[in-house]
């Protein structure tokens, strides 16, 4: 699978955001747990790769 996998991704404000594609442009992210959060829906978890796109 390697090279195969998309990141879908519709966070406008992410630096690795293609918003024309709504895709990540990262090869990988790192996905991290919300402290405190047992939901277990996916709001327990955030990309931890993110940062934001300074304008």
């Amino acid at each position: 699978m390697e090279g195969k996998q998309k990141i879908h991704c519709t966070v406008e404000t992410c630096l690795y955001n293609n918003e024309d594609k709504n895709v990540c442009m990262l090869e990988a992210i790192q996905v991290a747990p919300i402290q405190d959060c047992e939901t277990k829906k996916p709001d327990e978890s955030m990309c931890a790769s993110y940062e934001y796109e300074k304008e």
